[in-house]
């Protein structure tokens, strides 16, 4: 039997932090033309160089903001997480994109048309409030990231990797184990690192019991050390 895909009407509770800025009619103003997409584990969701066109909301799943830099190596620039809006920076910069999108799995995504939401900014002070403190904390992310890949050696990016996902994403039942399950080479794009140097620290972090690994699955057993590590870089 084939599941019924949402709609829109259906996923409104989980959108009532930016609907409840909104008035009865930019309300359906927002939403008319709004659409429900379900992206599959790896699918592209944006390119470089594509017109921002819609808002994006991220209500189920999880989703990679990537850059591809000299020598076409992949960085990961920020993870997505329920309920989550991204994709609409370019928008109000007048700009194309210039990185990618990608589903780190199975994503529900509900994507509003930007001009109507350019529209409503304009007119409604509480909403343009709403975008311009998600950029703001954005930016604030982006300088502690800049730093930390930059400046930090291999093992502080990885524990600082490894904290980011537990900040973004949680931990499973057991307290412990990142919800969230990595390839090797997301975790090295992730750290600014070669997959080779992600592998080989990540096992040495094993080998001192600061992290457990089945797979694909990390669990972080000594977050204080794992801190520490991040803090002296």
């Amino acid at each position: 039997m084939t599941r019924r895909l949402p709609t829109v009407k259906d996923l409104l509770p989980k959108l009532s932090d930016l609907l409840g800025l909104l008035t009865m009619d930019e309300h359906e103003q927002l939403l008319k033309d709004a659409s429900v997409h379900v992206f599959r584990k790896n699918e592209l969701i944006y390119n470089p160089g594509d017109k921002p066109t819609h808002l994006h909301c991220l209500l189920s799943g999880k989703v990679k903001i990537c850059k591809d830099g000299v020598g076409g190596r992949t960085q990961i620039v920020r993870v997505i997480r329920p309920v989550e809006y991204f994709g609409y920076r370019p928008a109000f910069a007048g700009e194309n994109y210039v990185s990618y999108a990608l589903a780190f799995e199975n994503s529900t995504i509900v994507r509003i048309p930007m001009d109507e939401v350019i529209k409503v900014v304009k007119g409604n002070a509480r909403l343009s409030w709403f975008f311009i403190n998600r950029l703001a904390t954005d930016l604030g992310r982006a300088d502690e990231r800049t730093v930390s890949l930059t400046q930090k050696h291999i093992r502080g990016r990885l524990a600082d990797a490894l904290l980011f996902l537990k900040e973004s994403y949680g931990v499973e039942e057991d307290g412990f184990t990142l919800s969230i399950y990595l390839s090797r080479e997301d975790l090295a794009n992730l750290s600014n690192m070669t997959t080779s140097n992600a592998i080989r620290t990540l096992s040495a972090f094993a080998a001192e019991r600061l992290v457990a690994v089945d797979g694909r699955k990390v669990k972080l057993l000594d977050i204080a050390k794992l801190e520490k590590i991040s803090r002296i870089g």
